[in-house]
């Protein structure tokens, strides 16, 4: 099937607006990651919300984005990416203004989730925009630099806008802020971003599609539930066996299908099975760190939405300066240094965090919050890297959704799994019991970094790199470039 009505290349200034548009859709979706945690307490009190709700409040959002971001990019593939990627505008924010005017927390959760639909129709979609966009190596490797960056961009600054929204206008005014900024992307999306298709879309997978629902569902519900219903009581029972059954079926029927939702081929590559798995512990980790920061500053600290926000100035400084450093050293040099660096920075922050209590000094909390901020900096462009390197640009929709979908699933298990562990663990009193209870949390957190720095250690290596190589030339595309051996090819090497 050949490419349907592909436009000359544009222009480089135009390029640069199509670039530009897409990361403010990425923007937008990424705020929303962060942007909540800020405004849970707020959001507990005027709901009575329980804190199994507020993990739902963030889960809701960050599973169906999971759940999705595979099959839109395949949609999108087949139907036309512009128009995917404006139909997620309209329903991202349309899913905003209803979130804003939420009765109740069960609706607050389903509007969550509806904001979630539109947001897995903009990133993967996005990310195939550019790279048909920019078809010159050397600026597509820019682009996807810029796209990487713009990932820890969104999660620092999250946290600091929501406490000036929260404080000044009220937690119904962090998702009212997405309405105009959407509707702006959907009129500069009609005007400056040409439609693309690819060459040979894949056909879509409905059974592998429902049962990655069924596990991250079933799984993260069975976590967040199980200490409120007890985790031998019958829901808890049948949820965790869904989720179990859907772990060992899907493999097995990704296998069976010609075209499957996620192609079990890309995971012979060491690097690339390597960058799923950083991403879900990295964002693991962070998912954890927001969580267990905005309930201990707020209630334990009773410090409001903007001192709070102001808190996490340092963890924000250090992702924005981090960022565009990290992706200049992985094109240059590769991905081990700074996959290092990310794991060391959340690890120690993890090991720093484990002496926290009640009036901790605030050096100790600034000095954490930095090591945090660090090394969540370093780590989002190695993993895209990874993500898009040595795969056909045909299919750069589906493989940038295998990256975004492990940053989403990572943290909803942060969230679930710290956040359970955590609040289950409080004796008496927020105020009193929380400090104490969240050292449990603050060892995961380390243990995770930690896990980022072997996966760093071992996904760089000469061996990896010849995995790489082998599932680029199976895959039909140009094997990724290497130098001594020891590191991945930078994004320009795509084909």
């Amino acid at each position: 099937m050949p490419e349907a009505h592909t436009p000359a290349a544009p222009g480089r200034r135009r390029r640069l607006l199509v670039l530009a548009i897409c990361c403010l859709s990425l923007f937008i979706v990424g705020l929303d990651n962060t942007v909540v945690n800020i405004a849970l307490p707020s959001i507990q009190r005027d709901l009575d919300a329980p804190a199994s709700g507020l993990q739902w409040i963030i889960d809701a959002y960050t599973l169906v984005l999971a759940s999705l971001l595979m099959l839109f990019g395949s949609v999108a593939d087949r139907f036309g990416r512009r128009r995917v990627f404006q139909t997620g505008l309209v329903c991202f924010a349309l899913g905003s203004l209803l979130c804003s005017l939420a009765p109740s927390l069960e609706w607050l959760v389903v509007f969550r989730a509806l904001q979630a639909v539109g947001g897995s129709m903009m990133n993967p979609v996005a990310m195939s925009i550019i790279t048909n966009t920019f078809t010159d190596p050397r600026e597509r490797a820019q682009a996807i630099g810029v796209w990487g960056g713009v990932v820890g961009i969104s999660m620092a600054l999250g946290p600091l806008l929501g406490g000036f929204l929260v404080d000044g206008a009220g937690w119904q005014s962090i998702f009212l802020i997405n309405v105009p900024v959407g509707l702006v992307a959907v009129a500069l999306t009609a005007r400056y971003v040409p439609e693309s298709r690819a060459p040979r879309p894949r056909r879509l997978d409905p059974v592998g599609q429902l049962l990655m629902i069924v596990l991250l569902g079933c799984g993260t519900a069975a976590i967040i539930e199980g200490p409120g219903n007890g985790w031998t009581s019958p829901l808890i029972l049948a949820l965790a066996g869904s989720a179990l059954a859907a772990l060992v079926a899907f493999p097995l029927w990704e296998r069976r299908v010609a075209e499957p939702l996620v192609d079990p081929r890309f995971f012979a590559s060491a690097p690339f099975s390597g960058a799923t798995l950083t991403a879900v512990c990295a964002f693991a980790a962070l998912g954890g760190f927001l969580f267990l920061n905005t309930l201990y500053l707020q209630d334990v600290r009773h410090y409001g939405p903007v001192e709070a926000g102001l808190w996490t100035l340092p963890m924000a400084g250090m992702m924005l300066v981090c960022a565009p450093v990290s992706g200049r050293i992985v094109g240059v040099r590769g991905p081990r240094g700074p996959l290092l660096a990310a794991g060391a920075g959340i690890a120690a922050s993890g090991v720093l965090l484990t002496r926290l209590t009640a009036d901790s000094p605030p050096g100790l909390l600034l000095v954490a919050y930095a090591l945090f901020g660090f090394g969540f900096g370093m780590v989002n462009s190695p993993i895209t890297n990874a993500a898009v390197s040595g795969m056909p640009r045909a299919q750069a929709g589906v493989a940038a959704a295998v990256a975004s979908t492990s940053r989403q699933v990572g943290q909803s298990l942060g969230v679930a799994v710290i956040g359970t562990v955590v609040t289950s663990a409080v004796v008496g009193p927020v105020a009193t019991g929380f400090a104490a209870a969240s050292h449990a949390g603050w060892w995961i957190l380390a243990g995770l970094g930690c896990a980022v720095l072997v996966l760093g250690l071992v996904t760089t290596t000469p061996w990896a790199t010849a995995t790489a190589a082998r599932v680029a030339a199976r895959l039909g595309a140009e094997p990724p470039a290497v130098r001594s051996g020891v590191r991945e090819a930078p994004p320009e090497r795509l084909p």
